[in-house]
């Protein structure tokens, strides 16, 4: 069992190294401009949900999920080649939506501001 400390450097070393991965060596043009937000690493350092958000429609969210989906053992076997640990992390990709739901909110109080000025 690793502890907090070590998952979390190694959490942080996996995003650095995918960030770089993405955006230089996958080629697949259903990825498009994603950003990690973040990666969470299992205690066995089997898995690894990674955690990013595109700009977008409904429409190319699902291209960008196939196409990572689709892309998870190429960026594993390179992820395998950079970091110095036993085993690869299966990678997970999963969507956030905390940032498109805080832009939604920022945009709603900017608006109730915006509706009190004119009252």
């Amino acid at each position: 069992m690793a502890n907090q400390q070590r998952l979390r450097r190694v959490a942080d070393q996996i995003q650095r190294e995918l960030s770089g991965l993405l955006r230089s060596e996958l080629k697949d043009p259903r990825v498009g401009m994603i950003t990690l937000t973040g990666v969470e690493v299992s205690p066995d350092l089997a898995h690894a949900k990674v955690f990013y958000t595109t700009l977008g429609d409904a429409e190319a969210l699902a291209l960008t999920e196939t196409g990572l989906r689709r892309a998870a053992g190429f960026l594993r076997s390179e992820l395998g080649r950079r970091l110095k640990l036993r085993l690869t992390p299966e990678l997970r990709f999963v969507y956030d939506a905390s940032v498109a739901h805080g832009v939604n909110l920022s945009k709603l109080i900017d608006d109730a501001l915006a509706g009190k000025k004119d009252g």
